[in-house]
């Protein structure tokens, strides 16, 4: 017996009962959403690093314009790693904000599920392990974009 079948048999009314079932709607999506508090501190993160590669780069491009012919060719190199940093963190951020989008819907789909009385388990089992995917493709992506910042500047990180 699930818990808002014996909050119907105590209260004995059919009122209590949908607010037992929203209730226990509830219940079920709260996890789901300290998740996404958890991702939305990811893409703050993300975000934050990406506007560092973009300030180092227009540093770079500067430092180019001005610079010798001597200078040139390591400057250029550097300006290479900035740009697949840039790539490696814009994806990262796309997995992560994908991610948030498909735990939002399988907070959705859970609600509706736990209100409606429906077995809707077909949809948010896909959902959210695809959502877990995406999240680990967005972190191992994230730290490939470290690996190529420590490997340009290591002094700067040990």
């Amino acid at each position: 017996m699930t818990a808002p079948d014996i909050l119907v048999l105590a209260a004995g009314t059919e009122s209590t009962a949908a607010v037992a079932k929203l209730s226990y709607a509830i219940q079920l999506s709260v996890a789901p959403v300290f998740l996404l508090t958890g991702i939305t501190g990811l893409l703050s993160m993300f975000t934050q690093r990406l506007a560092r590669i973009v300030d180092r780069t227009r540093l770079l491009q500067e430092a180019l314009a001005r610079g010798t012919t001597q200078e040139a060719r390591r400057l250029r190199k550097s300006l290479d790693v900035q740009k697949k940093r840039m790539f490696l963190i814009n994806r990262a951020i796309f997995c992560v904000t994908f991610t948030a989008l498909l735990i939002a819907a399988v907070v959705a789909v859970m609600f509706v599920s736990a209100v409606a009385v429906l077995d809707l388990a077909a949809i948010l089992v896909p959902a959210f392990v695809l959502a877990m995917l995406m999240l680990i493709v967005g972190l191992v992506l994230f730290l490939q974009e470290v690996q190529l910042a420590i490997s340009q500047n290591p002094k700067r990180y040990y």
